[in-house]
């Protein structure tokens, strides 16, 4: 039997982790403002581990305090898709190359076969886009760049799903996505190195023409 103070930790982490999926999936959007008692009654939680949430994800950079109006959901700022961007560019080909000789064969092959297989929308579209870029840092055996590279990947998934990346592009990325894997197999990790930080730096491209558009 847990503890009250196990319990009380554990809904405060139940409370963080679903309402960062819900700022992440855009379901509380970038600008919109919520309340406190709004989201306790929302989740079915008291007020206790929604405040304490709302202080990890203020920490995070997901939520800001606003004194006298509520909690905003923060912005999706130019300079952010910048910073995410660049550090995918940066990190993801070296951590590709550290993951490339521990990933199993049989794991890129079934990467291969959801990539060949149509998407049916954009939604799973980049669900199935995020969990192949994390399945291949996980197996860089470097935990500082795993943990890094999630919460990068957080707020990565916020600019994919409010940019609404066309279809065209999709169809572009799931090219280069089969391509980073067919050189992965044939255990090219220099070349999947470089097509990785291309199909980012497309990635970036697509973000920020729709930002600038907008």
């Amino acid at each position: 039997m847990n503890t009250p103070v196990e319990t009380k930790q554990n809904l405060k982490i139940q409370a963080y982790l679903i309402l960062k999926e819900k700022i992440v999936s855009c379901e509380y959007r970038p600008g919109s403002m919520l309340n406190e008692a709004q989201l306790a009654a929302e989740l079915g939680f008291s007020r206790t581990p929604i405040r304490e949430a709302i202080s990890i994800l203020e920490m995070d950079g997901f939520l800001r305090i606003v004194p006298k109006k509520g909690i905003l959901v923060t912005d999706i700022l130019l300079g952010d898709i910048v910073q995410i961007f660049q550090a995918r560019m940066e990190i993801e080909p070296i951590a590709l190359k550290l993951a490339g000789p521990n990933i199993p064969q049989e794991e890129l092959l079934m990467w291969k076969e959801k990539f060949q297989s149509d998407v049916s929308s954009v939604e799973h579209g980049y669900q199935t886009d995020t969990a192949m870029h994390l399945s291949i840092i996980g197996y860089c055996n470097n935990s500082y760049i795993i943990d890094m590279m999630k919460k990068v990947f957080d707020k990565n998934t916020r600019i994919i799903i409010c940019s609404t990346q066309n279809k065209a592009h999709m169809q572009d990325a799931r090219k280069e996505h089969l391509e980073i894997l067919d050189y992965l197999l044939q255990q090219d990790f220099d070349q999947a190195a470089i097509k990785m930080r291309t199909h980012v730096a497309g990635c970036r491209n697509a973000a920020m023409d729709f930002f600038y558009s907008t």
